[in-house]
């Protein structure tokens, strides 16, 4: 490979930080690799992605596609408009960017731009968090020329030949922390010496998880555990409601959105999720027991997929978002005191790991850009 090449890479992708969070570590280990190589993503505009990628130091272009709307269906005559204009913009786009390869991660957006890039003969590489293929994905992968996975089976959904399992990126950093569980639990503002439960509903939050905790906040004040309660921006109303109408003993600390994500890992004995791909990820990696909530309001229902992958092998426990309001705070209390239990969830997500993701889809990136020149 000669290090003159200044390559060029399309990323594409996003909505939510389970698809911007993996784009950013493939991004970051691409130019770590190619201090010289030029990167442009394009997201959805009005989206997360449009905030995260230029504050990680990125270049983004925005199209105007949305998702269809599959309750209210006559509502997509907007959505197909918007998508030809977003198809155009991406032909333009990738006329005049001219990459080396087009890197999808997931998301609507993605699929204008690498159906885009396939029509041009640009190499694509797919990457899949899920082990329910999303419908993006599966659209593209016929001509994809590489297709990245999380799980092992996903030959029900894509061309096996084309499959590399990689595993999905987390975010740099998470595993480095060089902080006891007591170190850290005192810098979350919690006593050192009582167990511990992360409750944290993604990049934006959970209403379940609010309400559950909010409905149970004297449960777990007059209980053995504490809480680290991240409560996503739409939450910290419910959350100042209930402080100020009832006492957390020093049980419980809460914030809309949890930076230090790393201390708040070494902190907990038990983390309460969602169970989005790249959450589970990163539950892998450090081998943290849990229990996951899939959230019903995503598509193909792939996180009740997710969350399933890991319960068949005892590696994380299920409460359904319907029964969540009822038992998740009684779960998770239950769970957090049985010593063995949490022992054996370790050992079983830990084994389920796969590291170095964002280096293998690199390597990858890498062969199809050389195959092209």
């Amino acid at each position: 490979m000669s290090e003159q090449r200044q390559y060029r890479i399309l990323i594409s992708g996003g909505g939510t930080g389970g698809h911007i969070f993996p784009a950013l570590s493939i991004a970051g280990e691409l130019k770590r690799r190619h201090p010289d190589a030029e990167l442009l993503f394009i997201g959805a505009l009005g989206r997360m992605e449009m905030e995260k990628v230029p504050a990680a130091g990125y270049r983004i272009i925005g199209l105007p596609v949305m998702g269809f709307d599959r309750k209210r269906l006559w509502r997509n005559f907007k959505v197909l408009y918007h998508l030809m204009v977003s198809m155009a913009k991406a032909r333009r786009i990738i006329k005049e960017f001219n990459p080396d390869i087009a890197i999808g991660v997931g998301g609507y957006v993605s699929g204008p731009v690498l159906k885009e890039a396939q029509r041009q003969g640009i190499p694509t590489l797919i990457q899949e968090q899920n082990s329910f293929a999303g419908v993006t994905n599966k659209m593209l992968a016929k001509r994809a020329d590489a297709i990245c996975v999380a799980y092992s089976g996903m030959e029900r959904f894509f061309p096996a030949e084309k499959i590399v399992l990689t595993g999905n990126p987390v975010r740099r950093g998470l595993s480095q922390c060089s902080l006891t569980p007591e170190e850290a639990r005192r810098q979350m503002g919690l006593r050192p010496d009582v167990p511990t439960i992360l409750v944290v509903g993604g990049s934006l939050g959970a209403k379940t998880f609010n309400d559950s905790i909010a409905l149970h906040f004297d449960e777990i004040a007059d209980s053995h555990v504490q809480v680290i309660w991240q409560t996503g921006k739409q939450g910290i109303a419910t959350a100042t409601d209930t402080f100020a109408s009832h006492d957390p003993k020093g049980r419980i600390v809460h914030s809309a959105f949890i930076p230090n994500m790393d201390v708040a890992y070494r902190a907990a004995d038990l983390v309460v999720s969602r169970a989005g791909a790249s959450s589970i990820s990163e539950l892998q990696i450090l081998g943290k027991p849990a229990v996951l909530v899939p959230s019903p309001n995503v598509a193909e229902d792939h996180q009740t997929h997710n969350a399933m992958a890991l319960v068949n092998e005892g590696a994380a426990i299920l409460v359904r978002d319907t029964d969540a309001r009822e038992k998740l705070v009684t779960t998770m209390i239950d769970t957090v005191a049985d010593s063995a239990q949490l022992a054996q969830l370790a050992t079983n997500i830990k084994k389920m790991a796969l590291t170095e993701a964002d280096s293998m889809i690199a390597d990858r990136a890498e062969q199809l850009m050389n195959r092209k020149k």
